[in-house]
């Protein structure tokens, strides 16, 4: 028997009953007194313990009135908690759980989990914590519609719960939502009078998000006839803040809670708040940022978990960040070490403090992507002995880049500096006075001077207060300057092992020099994990790409078969006869052109082309042209097992032939758009095979010449976003045309003006039908899942209807000036509006529908802004929606069309040859 007395005015004992008499995992206080800061002690704070079925609905009764000298009965028996491989947790983000659909997703997957026991930590659903924030900012600024606000988040878990649940479950949920929503109201009410909240005030009405995320899950599993339990961790994590941004964990503390929990909610299935925590006094709080990860990690080591699982809605970890280096690759497995250092250096992975707690107990972290559960994600964990002893692959100790943007470099320099103790000291401790962040450190042992990086944001206290600190020093001369060298970024090479792998830093910087790419300090430090440069802001991806690029382009040969040596494949083949030896020396690609056909002739080679005169072999060793032959020469050779047939023609015939060569194992890469824009079954059908196979199809150069077009659209669809709209100008000849269809100057005489430029095609009608335009969005919308034909893109024809059967190109000239006075009208009409006219191809995915038409545009328009050939894309997604995403450059020409198609050459030996 224990007797505890409490006052009245302390914060009401927290008793684990339910209103049945059932041990719970909540209190048996309404929601205005059971979550609320307590305002005393936690030592002033006494509790009640457990009390036999029999006398529990008595003893809820004295404690709603008051509570004094109750004496209750332990329990006589409690449930002890296993601990091991046996738990495995789980943690979901907002986006994991941002639906209603979404949560039967993630109750699926903990329901086929095969695990013994499973722990689930989930998030608040999408939004909400971003709401709840609001809510408070709102109610400070004393802004009434704080009310309509949290209507808002009321109305969305409402409608998600009526989605889910149903009888007493949905009944059971509203009831306690509209309880906490009452009490946010009277809470908020009282912010908004006293125009403040304290921090644990905003971290207890944040924190319901997580609350009622959990509850509503928790639901869904036991509709679906598990046994489940939902814990709110604020019973359980004990946390102790050190900062506004972080907190320490006690796990002695956090332990007895979760044992003490669970004695009285057994259960193989717990489903667990992310994000908050109480202090030691009882006081709720939250993990800061990453906090439902972190809860993760922590809930993992309490329980000494077989592994924990972060679902996110990326495929795991990227060597680099696949939005500035396309050929990014999944990472298989990372150690804890190099998790923590490439997440330290922005990459997109987990927070250093949440790695922490598993790190105790060797528990791996997968991270997998819960829209494709078929890829296996990225395991952190510590690396095995024979991974350990593997020193022969150089790949191995390479494992990913990151950067850093917006920093500057602080340079403190002087003879006076060497040997001088304490003068270290002196400078960061100037630093820290003004809150700055050190980035990094680098100091040459000759003393004369210590460099170190700092956010942009920062550099001008920094520098300041050493100025302040070293006055009398640099008067005297014994410092020569305090340099800042702004607009820095920061690259860093992660990798186990790198230090004392020798030729690790020469590859690097090698790959560097070889981009032209100036550094301007260097940091390794001897834990060997982390090789860090800094270079200018303008360089850092070009420095990224082309580190990665040297680390991770295939080690492999491919023969190439080039059908079409027109303009572009004739500058495509001077461009490969160019970057042969730098390829094969630098990067180990061996590329070699085993074929080379016309329509006419062909010139097949056993063991490859000398790309230095394959136009004079062509006309004295070719042979007349026949297709299945190429394909059977450049495809059937014994010794290189990977092909890929480069298309440069525009032909129909030739894009017929694609699906064959794909099933036969060729890769194709090519810039004629038949194939994509034709009948849309067979596109359909050549896409379907691309996904099924292991063979690649690329055709980047299709809409944009060299521009980085369908690859951008392909990585906003793969990371979840939503395309509402592609706006283009895509024609580099009617850009050319438009942009200088200006002033007083004729539409013919602009027109005659680009084709002897070269930029129309030899019958200038062929650009001005607007057809080249048609199939370029007809693409863009199939990329974008719409299902339509080209004749289902309605066009603009430019070319007078009077000459469109004109017999020749040369009567087409003659008779265009006809009708410049029809064009001079449409301009004259633009500028007077203060607009000017574009040729624009346009997708629209909320009407799906496409178009390519005549527009004006304001002349602050970024399609007002174009100069010579320049394309321009607009994409406008849902998180691109107010400034969307531009793609801008040269959209016509051999030279930056030959490009394109040789990056698709360059990528396709990255995925053949990139280390796993």
């Amino acid at each position: 028997m224990a007797s505890l007395s409490a006052s009245i005015s302390c914060r009401p004992p927290r008793v684990a009953l339910g209103e049945a008499g059932e041990a719970t995992g909540r209190s048996h206080f309404p929601p205005s007194r059971r979550s609320l800061p307590s305002p005393l002690p936690r030592s002033r704070a006494r509790r009640v313990g457990v009390v036999p079925s029999h006398r529990r609905r008595d003893l809820s009764k004295t404690i709603h009135a008051s509570v004094t000298d109750v004496t209750v009965d332990m329990a006589a028996e409690e449930v002890q908690l296993p601990k091991g491989e046996t738990w495995s947790v789980h943690k979901f983000g907002g986006t994991c759980v941002g639906n209603s659909q979404r949560i039967k997703n993630v109750a699926n997957i903990i329901m086929k989990d095969d695990s013994e026991r499973k722990l689930v930590v989930v998030s608040a659903m999408s939004k909400v914590t971003d709401m709840m924030y609001d809510l408070i900012d709102k109610a400070q600024s004393r802004d009434d519609t704080y009310v309509f606000a949290l209507d808002n988040v009321l109305e969305k878990h409402r409608s998600t719960a009526l989605d889910l649940l149903e009888g007493n479950d949905l009944a059971n949920f509203l009831s306690q939502l509209d309880g906490d929503i009452s009490n946010l109201k009277a809470m908020l009410r009282a912010i908004y009078i006293a125009g403040h909240a304290t921090e644990s005030f905003t971290d207890f009405v944040v924190g319901h998000g997580e609350l009622w995320s959990a509850q509503l899950l928790s639901s869904v599993i036991k509709k679906n006839g598990v046994d489940c339990k939902w814990m709110d961790t604020r019973e359980v994590l004990i946390v102790s803040p050190t900062n506004s941004n972080q907190v320490d964990p006690d796990f002695p503390a956090s332990e007895q809670k979760l044992e003490k929990w669970y004695s009285q909610n057994p259960s193989k299935t717990i489903i667990a708040t992310g994000f908050i925590a109480s202090t030691p006094y009882n006081i709720p709080t939250t993990l800061k940022r990453d906090g439902s990860d972190f809860s993760a990690a922590i809930m993992g080591s309490l329980l000494r978990a077989g592994q924990v699982t972060i679902w996110t809605d990326v495929d795991g970890v990227y060597s680099a960040d696949p939005r500035k280096v396309g050929e990014a690759v999944i990472l298989k497995t990372l150690s804890y070490q190099e998790a923590w250092e490439m997440s330290y250096f922005g990459a997109n992975v987990l927070h250093p403090r949440t790695i922490i707690p598993v790190m105790r107990y060797d528990i791996p972290i997968v991270i997998r992507n819960i829209f494709n559960l078929s890829a296996p994600g990225t395991k952190i964990c510590r690396p095995s002995v024979s991974e350990d002893e593997d020193s022969h692959k150089l790949e191995s100790y390479v494992k990913g880049f990151a950067t850093i943007d917006n920093l500057a470099l602080v340079n403190v320099e002087g003879t006076g500096m060497a040997g001088v103790p304490g003068t270290a000291s002196a400078i960061f401790g100037a630093v820290k006075d003004v809150g700055a962040n050190v980035i990094m450190i680098s100091q040459a042992s000759s003393e004369h001077s210590v460099c170190f990086a700092v956010p942009e944001k920062e550099v001008e206290a920094v520098a300041e207060a050493l100025q302040s600190r070293f006055r009398q020093a640099l008067d005297a001369g014994r410092l020569s300057k305090v340099q800042v060298i702004s607009n820095c970024s920061i690259l860093a090479a992660v990798g186990q092992k790198m230090a004392s792998t020798p030729g690790v830093s020469a590859t690097l910087f090698n790959a560097l020099a070889k981009a032209n790419i100036n550094v301007r300090a260097i940091a390794q430090g001897c834990s060997e994990y982390n090789i860090t440069v800094v270079v200018m802001r303008e360089d850092c991806i070009r420095a990224l790409r082309a580190v990665h690029s040297r680390f991770y382009l295939s080690r492999t040969t491919i023969a190439m078969g080039i059908i079409g040596p027109g303009l572009i494949g004739s500058t495509l083949l001077e461009q490969l006869r160019d970057q042969a030896a730098v390829l094969k020396e630098e990067f180990n690609i061996d590329l070699r052109v085993m074929g080379i056909t016309g329509s006419r002739s062909m010139l097949l080679s056993e063991a490859g082309v000398d790309l230095s005169k394959w136009k004079e072999l062509l006309k004295e060793e070719g042979e007349v042209a026949n297709l299945e032959k190429f394909i059977q020469h450049v495809h059937g050779n014994g010794f290189i097992p990977n092909t890929v047939l480069v298309d440069c023609t525009a032909d129909s015939v030739v894009a017929g032939h694609y699906y064959n060569w794909l099933r036969r194992g060729i890769h194709v890469i090519t810039p004629n758009k038949k194939a994509n824009s034709g009948p849309l079954d067979q596109y359909l059908k050549l896409r379907a095979l691309q996904r099924q196979s292991y063979t690649h199809y690329f055709y980047e150069a299709t809409v944009g010449a060299g521009l980085p077009i369908v690859s951008t659209l392909r990585g906003l669809l793969e990371t979840g976003d939503r395309i509402l709209r592609i706006e283009g100008i895509f024609s580099g000849t009617l850009s050319y045309i438009f942009n200088n269809f200006i002033g007083k100057r004729s539409f013919s005489e602009v027109v005659a003006e680009a084709k002897q430029a070269g930029f129309t095609e030899p019958d200038p009608r062929d650009d001005l039908s607007g057809t080249d335009v048609q199939r370029k969005v007809i693409i863009l919308a199939r990329e974008s899942g719409m299902k339509l034909e080209l004749s289902d893109i309605p066009v603009d024809n430019l070319v007078p209807e009077p000459l469109r059967t004109s017999a020749s190109a040369e009567e087409f000239m003659e008779k265009l000036p006809q009708f410049d006075q029809e064009w001079t009208n449409k301009l004259q009409e633009a500028e007077a509006a203060g607009e000017v006219l574009r040729f624009v191809g346009v997708v629209d995915l909320l009407k799906q529908r496409g178009a390519v038409e005549l527009r004006t545009y304001k002349k602050d328009h970024a399609f007002a802004q174009l100069s010579g050939t320049d394309n321009i894309i607009a994409f406008t997604t849902t998180r691109y929606k107010e400034q969307p995403l531009i793609v801008r450059g040269p959209g016509a020409g051999a030279q930056v069309t030959a490009g394109g198609i040789f990056s698709d050459i360059l990528r396709l030996a990255s995925y053949l040859g990139a280390p796993s």
